[in-house]
């Protein structure tokens, strides 16, 4: 992949980590740094040479968190594939393109977990109440406000 792309997209998804096609640091070794690597697995950020490569699972770190969160705020009595699509494209839409080719990652900076999380929680929740999904009496204007009152704080 690296000898036809400048910055190949490795996505090995597979779990367990026993399991995954490649490991972040093999993805950075064989193209020479270059990869953008995501997985479904965890992997250590990778030191290749003096720069950190992190390694973004998005999956349970950003999608699962943020659609779990949204199911429980509209008590939703179906989560649907549309749901999975809004919060994917939620995550793409917070990737700063600079510090993603910087870092090799596709995922929004971990410090901003929370911030997705709820953004996903928003989006998704505001889709099952439009979509009829949920057993919940929240109007589209009080969705935010019940998510952010929902979040947990380690702070608290």
């Amino acid at each position: 992949m690296a000898a036809n792309n400048k910055h190949p997209t490795i996505f090995a998804l597979s779990n367990p980590t026993s399991k995954c096609e490649c490991t972040a640091k093999q993805a950075y070794e064989w193209s020479n740094g270059a990869a953008i690597f995501a997985t479904g697995s965890p992997f250590d950020d990778v030191d290749f040479e003096g720069t950190i490569k992190s390694t973004g699972q998005g999956n349970n770190a950003y999608i699962f968190p943020g659609v779990g969160l949204a199911s429980i705020v509209a008590k939703a009595n179906k989560i649907s594939e549309t749901d999975f699509l809004i919060a994917a494209e939620t995550v793409s839409d917070m990737v700063d393109y600079n510090i993603a080719m910087k870092n090799g990652n596709v995922y929004p900076e971990l410090e901003r977990v929370r911030e997705v999380s709820k953004l996903i929680g928003i989006k998704v929740a505001k889709n099952i109440i439009r979509e009829g999904r949920s057993d919940s009496k929240l109007s589209l204007g009080e969705v935010e406000e019940a998510v952010e009152n929902y979040m947990w704080s380690y702070d608290e």
